[in-house]
């Protein structure tokens, strides 16, 4: 059976944030969404403890503290440090990809350009977090 998720969604552009909405609103999807613009916000979401999400979806390239550094202090949170959490970039930068690895990403997803191709990469991703059992602290 398919759950709903919570997920956290840690992105700058506010395109991609609408992108990303219109994707999971278009395959009929009823994820709930919670939406930090860097780093620093997501974590005063984090430490607040009154949304922790089933999965966070991550970009690299932020102001503030950039996604690697967000990787590196969440998964130093022992409460934190097991939330599956998905790079959504467009960096398919080799270097990026294996620093991300090294710290503990469930997954490095690089954007496609076709509109198309990106649904059907949410529709995947959501629909594997949506089956998988998560591990809850």
């Amino acid at each position: 059976m398919n759950k709903k998720l919570k997920i956290l969604l840690i992105e700058d552009d506010a395109i991609e944030i609408m992108k990303l909405n219109r994707a999971i609103s278009s395959l009929k999807k009823e994820h709930q969404i919670v939406e930090a613009n860097n780093g620093e916000d997501a974590l005063t979401i984090l430490k607040k403890k009154e949304l922790i999400p089933d999965i966070i979806l991550l970009d690299l390239n932020m102001p503030k503290i950039n996604g690697i550094e967000f990787l590196s202090i969440l998964k130093n949170d022992d409460q934190l440090k097991y939330i599956p959490t998905i790079i959504l970039t467009t960096s398919n930068n080799k270097k990026d990809l294996l620093a991300c690895y090294k710290i503990g990403i469930a997954g490095y997803i690089t954007k496609p350009l076709k509109y198309n191709d990106y649904v059907s990469r949410i529709d995947v991703l959501l629909s594997y977090w949506s089956i998988n059992e998560l591990i809850k602290v």
